[in-house]
């Protein structure tokens, strides 16, 4: 059974024709969304994004990450989240990634210029350091998906029990994309496709997040009957 969960590739290029020239190699490697982060873009503003959305022309997941939850950009939180406003409405953004713990002022206002024009959200939650119990997990995704079209969380696993509670997200949650990083936590990367999860994450060379697969693998993994989904929620 050929999965329906998409695959995403980041690219976290610094300048236009190195994103170009990226984004063409990962659609040609089979992605089925492009992640342009922002953040990664020297001297990003918003009649840039724009041109290099254009010029790639693949449905994109427009983010633009913060420093607390990861990413680079390096001005105000204003400012990131007007050039993430830029992208709504344009040709080829599917869906534009805001995280959770976003001034809420700021996060409301992006999220109304979103639902005006149509296009989906990802609301995302990310713990570099940790995995918190699947209660929290549960809350956090709970507000995600009262704010948002797609929640996502990614944690960071200290053993295996802290994987398989982001499996139990998974199991219990539409909708969403539930990460467990590093390298302890790849496979449930692949195993997102076993629940239905809308997106998951993979690398066309650069690594972006600890724990990514390279696409080529990870098609091929989505598609194998790897464990049926009754028995995985047996175990969990």
């Amino acid at each position: 059974m050929i999965s329906e969960t998409k695959i995403a590739i980041p690219i976290m290029q610094k300048n236009t024709e190195d994103i170009i020239n990226t984004a063409n190699d990962y659609i040609k490697k089979g992605a089925d969304l492009l992640e342009l982060r922002i953040d990664g873009i020297v001297n990003a503003d918003s009649n840039t994004i724009k041109e290099i959305i254009g010029e790639i022309a693949f449905p994109i997941i427009a983010t633009n990450r913060s420093k607390d939850e990861g990413g680079s950009f390096v001005g105000s939180e204003r400012e990131r989240i007007d050039i993430l406003k830029s992208c709504c409405g344009l040709k080829y953004v599917e869906y534009i990634d805001i995280e959770l713990q976003t001034d809420s002022c700021l996060r409301n206002y992006i999220l109304g210029k979103c639902e005006d024009v149509g296009v989906k959200t990802i609301i995302s939650f990310h713990d570099f350091e940790k995995t918190p119990p699947v209660d929290d997990l549960l809350e956090i995704v709970k507000k995600e998906r009262s704010l948002g079209d797609v929640a996502k969380i990614a944690v960071m696993p200290k053993n295996l029990e802290d994987t398989i509670s982001v499996l139990a997200i998974m199991s219990r949650c539409e909708n969403t994309i539930a990460i467990s990083m590093g390298e302890l936590g790849s496979y449930t990367r692949v195993m997102a496709s076993k629940f239905n999860a809308p997106i998951t994450f993979a690398t066309g060379g650069d690594v972006t997040a600890p724990g990514q697969i390279d696409i080529e693998t990870m098609k091929l993994m989505l598609n194998m009957d790897l464990m049926d989904h009754d028995d995985l929620l047996e175990d969990i």
